[in-house]
């Protein structure tokens, strides 16, 4: 009894000496079938365009098992051409056709874990990392819902969903930081739903899937600042009330920043940590000089754009980066003011 899985759609034949699919004709078709080993066959037509999109994935797949020759084939024929006489003996009438046996997708990964499956060989593919966004199943559902979270169902076939996937994976790379604001997915339906840490009956989310749409709906819901691309935003830690004074105190002559640092101390009893970056600089501008801030902000950029540190380090740094601009900004309300007058 013959051992092979037919694929009925392929790629154009590059001839390759050093390729890992073998060629097969009539002359050698019943040498490399059905001797034992379970064979996956390419039935393909040079002119077959979908045939051309495969061809360098399906060199891929035989490079990928080129270490299990003796457990499994990996081979090609020419339906149009040399093998025409086994592509009417195996029903191939057109291209491309796809066998019953073979309903999975045309990528690497899907013909690579079809072998797998059917042969019991693994290939050499290294797995990819583990996603930014938490992956869920019914053990671990209910434990995560009790955060702010927003959930895709997703299904592997579904194209939207494989569209969607970079998109949602930098989201979630973006989140990674904040604890009380997950970003999740579960393997069902192109579908999403945002669970609130406080309301467990799900919203349906039907805005944009844009990077910078799901960054600000989650900015929205669970009161964070993230930026588009990782990291905080330039709004991050900064204080309304403290800009305002951050900016008067550096515009002002150095006998009248003690009055105003005194003023800052009695926000900051009401502020609480949050306004200790304000604080420090207001210090170490009277203790030293103007040149601190120039200097201490050139410091942070530097950081910032190296990006090799953790990123709750650099979410702290850019924290003091956005306050050290607050001292050199013009105050929105005020330039809001000025616009409307002009």
């Amino acid at each position: 009894m013959r051992s092979f899985f037919s694929l009925f759609s392929a790629a154009l034949i590059a001839a390759v000496s050093a390729s890992n699919v073998i060629d097969l004709t009539p002359d050698n078709f019943d040498q490399v079938v059905g001797k034992g080993k379970p064979a996956l066959v390419e039935f393909f037509a040079p002119w077959c365009g979908h045939c051309k999109n495969l061809a360098p994935v399906y060199e891929q797949l035989g490079d990928a098992f080129a270490h299990a020759k003796d457990k499994v084939v990996i081979a090609k024929v020419d339906a149009d051409g040399a093998g025409k006489p086994l592509g009417q003996k195996y029903g191939v009438t057109g291209f491309p056709r796809k066998d019953e046996k073979y309903e999975s997708g045309r990528d690497l990964d899907s013909l690579a874990g079809f072998i797998t499956k059917k042969a019991g060989v693994k290939s050499n593919i290294k797995p990819p990392p583990p996603p930014a966004f938490e992956v869920l199943d019914v053990h671990t559902f209910d434990d995560i819902v009790l955060k702010n979270v927003l959930v895709s169902f997703t299904a592997p076939w579904c194209g939207h969903c494989k569209k969607l996937k970079p998109i949602y994976e930098k989201v979630a790379a973006a989140f990674k930081p904040e604890s009380n604001c997950v970003v999740a997915n579960i393997g069902s339906f192109p579908t999403l739903k945002f669970f609130s840490a406080d309301n467990k009956e799900p919203e349906t989310y039907d805005g944009g899937r844009s990077e910078e749409d799901f960054v600000k709906f989650l900015n929205e819901k669970c009161g964070t600042q993230r930026a588009v691309g990782g990291g905080l935003s330039d709004e991050a830690g900064r204080l309304v009330d403290f800009d305002a004074l951050a900016n008067k105190f550096f515009t002002s002559a150095a006998g009248v920043r003690d009055s105003m640092y005194q003023e800052a101390l009695t926000l900051a009893a009401a502020a609480g940590p949050a306004s200790k970056h304000y604080i420090r600089v207001m210090e170490k501008v009277i203790n030293g000089t103007e040149e601190y801030i120039q200097k201490e902000a050139k410091r942070l950029t530097t950081i910032l754009e190296k990006r090799n540190l953790s990123p709750q380090k650099l979410d702290e740094i850019k924290i003091k980066a956005n306050v050290l601009r607050a001292f050199t900004e013009k105050p929105k309300e005020k330039a809001s003011r000025e616009e409307s007058e002009l």
